[in-house]
């Protein structure tokens, strides 16, 4: 374990080293997990399934989750069976909503601090600790990790690995990222690719590179690739007081800015694929590609944007991808096994009002010059804490969407203890 955590200090931050070495404990102290609910291969095919992202946005990849059927469940040949995938798992999702928006610390020169935040959305996962008025220690450890949260994909996803391998667990761990990008390759679609994704994730870049070597290998062209980052659609999608508008402007807003990045490389055939590079996004595809629809018919776009948008939504693949994961770990439950969780259960993050030196905003929501300005490295500062996710909690507008669009999610959610 030393040897792999000094090895682990020569490819992370220090403090991404510090909280690997700080996170195995007793699991009662804030941003810590037992490591003995893995002790047997059974106990940990009992486990339930994490899913997390910075909100809510992330329930798009659980819904696609729950609703695949591309396996037959009992040979895990490939093709529809009837049964979904999944039917028997259980789930914890968790939504960093204090912490939201993830795409905004690199424009704010915190990177560090965001990578901090998806470690410890790990831990969290991995641990038993959560919130009421008081910690609790009820909540079980998962055996999976999906990264359902683009941004954290990109600026998370080696680090995770990393430590479950320095932690020696028996977890995988999945993102989206790799996801969206066999989407793309999939479509077969010819025409230019835009990326529409959360500030942070631009500036990683790691959707073209991921876009670009996977056609490269798979013996395809690659298209011209623009970006275009958001700090309020995401926020509006959610229903922040922050982003008053309506969803509706702020995606005509960005899918200009897109058109226009893209228009910019001088292209030769029009903009054909969008990937929606947030999973608060596909909530509002139609709205985007209405959007997309409305520019075209300017004159001076007619010719620059397809008739026809190929949206790529990463959700599905993802849900391919953890399936294929647990079967090759073996950790699918056995005929006769039954999760530790009877029904799925949701967190959600928020400000922890009790913990020195927090600044609130007037909605009692995290100060956005606070929220931007913290550093890493202070393990024993909790000044949000994850309790449990009820339905009255959302904004109406969040709750109406997932209602509408991600009905096996709300029924779970209703039904979560």
């Amino acid at each position: 374990m030393k040897t792999l955590l000094c090895l682990l200090s020569l490819t992370l931050s220090t403090f991404a080293a510090d909280l690997v070495t700080h996170a195995p404990g007793d699991g009662k102290a804030a941003f810590t997990f037992d490591k003995t609910a893995w002790s047997t291969d059974e106990a940990t095919r009992r486990l339930p399934i994490g899913v997390f992202d910075s909100g809510i946005g992330g329930l798009t990849v659980m819904e696609a989750i729950l609703k695949l059927d591309a396996f037959h469940n009992d040979t895990l040949a490939p093709g529809a069976d009837g049964v979904p995938d999944f039917a028997d798992e259980r789930f914890i999702y968790f939504g960093d909503q204090a912490n939201m928006p993830y795409g905004n610390y690199s424009a704010a020169g915190r990177t560090d601090y965001l990578r901090e935040l998806i470690l410890k959305d790990a831990v969290f996962l991995l641990g038993r600790r959560m919130w009421a008025a008081e910690p609790h220690f009820d909540k079980p450890p998962v055996k999976a990790i999906v990264i359902a949260c683009n941004t954290a994909t990109a600026y998370g996803l080696e680090d995770i690995r990393k430590a479950i391998a320095a932690w020696h667990l028996p977890v995988i761990v999945v993102g989206v990222v790799e996801a969206g990008a066999r989407g793309v390759l999939e479509s077969k679609a010819e025409g230019g690719i835009g990326i529409l994704a959360t500030v942070g994730t631009c500036a990683s870049g790691v959707y073209p590179k991921t876009i670009t070597s996977t056609l490269g290998l798979a013996g395809r062209s690659v298209p011209l690739i623009a970006q275009q980052g958001s700090a309020t659609l995401a926020g509006a999608i959610e229903g922040d007081s922050a982003f008053p508008d309506s969803v509706a402007s702020y995606a005509l807003k960005e899918a200009r800015s897109l058109a226009e990045a893209y228009r910019a490389l001088n292209p030769s055939k029009p903009l054909e694929s969008i990937v929606l590079g947030c999973t608060h996004y596909p909530l509002a595809e139609a709205e985007i590609d209405a959007a997309f629809a409305q520019i075209r018919t300017e004159a001076a776009w007619k010719d620059l944007i397809a008739e026809k948008r190929n949206f790529v939504n990463p959700a599905q693949l993802t849900a391919r991808e953890l399936f294929r994961e647990l079967a090759r770990a073996k950790l699918r439950l056995k005929p006769g096994e039954a999760c530790v969780l009877a029904k799925d259960v949701f967190y959600l993050s928020v400000p922890n009002p009790a913990c020195a030196d927090v600044k609130l905003a007037a909605d009692g929501s995290l100060d956005r010059d606070y929220k931007y300005s913290r550093m890493p490295g202070q393990l024993e500062r909790e000044d949000t804490k994850n309790v449990p996710l009820t339905p009255a909690m959302l904004p109406a507008p969040s709750a109406k969407l997932l209602q509408d669009r991600l009905q096996a999610v709300w029924s779970r959610l209703q039904a979560a203890p």
